[in-house]
């Protein structure tokens, strides 16, 4: 059965995010252990115990996420249930690189520990939000920024799905542009809790600091293809993948593109891999037919194991 591993990106994370999987299974115990030593403090703590305020800092939900993701993909890993292709949200694309082995997961986190500081670290210095808008095509909201480009920067930063886009950039043109979109149409235009612009040029100094890191960092050919958030393409190339992740930071996420590309390829089904459900709710409003399924704990470890035997079962 062909199936594509998608892992969330920053927003998903949750106090307890992993703590259950570490307490049930060895080898996802293992993983947060080795988190902890790596990145030289107690992961671990902030992601089970929190306070919620300090989990949700761009340091630390972007590596927590990392850890739970790879967690529970090594469960699917260990149970005998391979990808055929991964995609990440984001920060998520650092987990589906881990998962198709073109980056080793020791790698991933100095690299999401790195990504996260200097992420936080612009958003700073370089004041900025982000803002979902619900209801509109990504083309209108595009022209929506075009019109509120006068006010500063602001682009459509991810397009997730059919009527959901969120756009980023300086705070006044983010209101501009919700003001805008309100005018047009939009159902709704939501501030996001951010700690800056992501995907947006307000990240240059960060994106310039990641990428001297990145190519520090050693990539090999994948096992599967990952799919690209800057061009929704998949490719097994270490070196393609690294200059993908060199872009991702200033680049728009295509994943409502990423998904309806999984599928033209073949994809069966789909694994969110980590905390949370974001995935499954984009995918359904891309596709109410695609078969979907989750991994972040014991109970939906065992449930997805058994409906992915069962379903194998039934194209036998």
């Amino acid at each position: 059965m062909k199936l594509a591993f998608l892992f969330p990106g920053q927003g998903a994370q949750a106090v307890g995010m992993g703590r259950s999987l570490a307490t049930a299974h060895r080898e996802a115990r293992e993983t947060f252990e080795t988190a902890d030593r790596v990145l030289g403090y107690a992961l671990s703590k902030v992601a089970w115990e929190g306070p919620e305020d300090e989990l949700k800092q761009t340091r630390h939900a972007q590596p927590a996420l990392l850890v739970h993701g790879v967690a529970a993909f090594r469960q699917l890993d260990s149970a005998g249930f391979r990808p055929s292709w991964t995609a990440g949200h984001s920060l998520g694309e650092y987990t589906a690189c881990v998962a198709a082995a073109a980056l080793t997961f020791e790698d991933a986190l100095a690299l999401v520990q790195k990504r996260g500081d200097l992420m936080h670290r612009a958003g700073t210095e370089w004041p900025g939000t982000m803002a979902a808008i619900l209801g509109l095509d990504a083309a209108v909201v595009e022209a929506v920024c075009a019109e509120a480009a006068p006010a500063g920067v602001v682009k459509a930063a991810n397009l997730n799905a059919p009527g959901q886009v969120v756009i980023s950039g300086e705070v006044a043109a983010v209101e501009k542009a919700c003001e805008i979109a309100k005018q047009k149409g939009a159902k709704r235009a939501i501030r996001l809790e951010v700690s800056g612009a992501f995907h947006s040029p307000l990240m240059g100094a960060a994106n310039q600091g990641l990428a001297e890191a990145l190519d520090r960092t050693e990539f090999r050919d994948a096992r599967c293809p990952v799919v690209a958030n800057v061009d929704a393409r998949p490719t097994t190339s270490g070196a393609e993948i690294r200059e993908n992740l060199k872009r991702q930071l200033l680049s728009s996420v295509r994943w409502e593109e990423s998904m309806r590309r999984l599928m033209q390829e073949g994809a069966e089904a789909f694994v969110e891999v980590g905390t949370g459900k974001v995935l499954r709710g984009l995918l359904r409003s891309i596709d109410r037919e695609a078969r979907a399924f989750g991994v972040e704990d014991p109970e939906s470890l065992q449930a997805t194991q058994t409906a992915l035997a069962a379903a194998a079962g039934e194209r036998a």
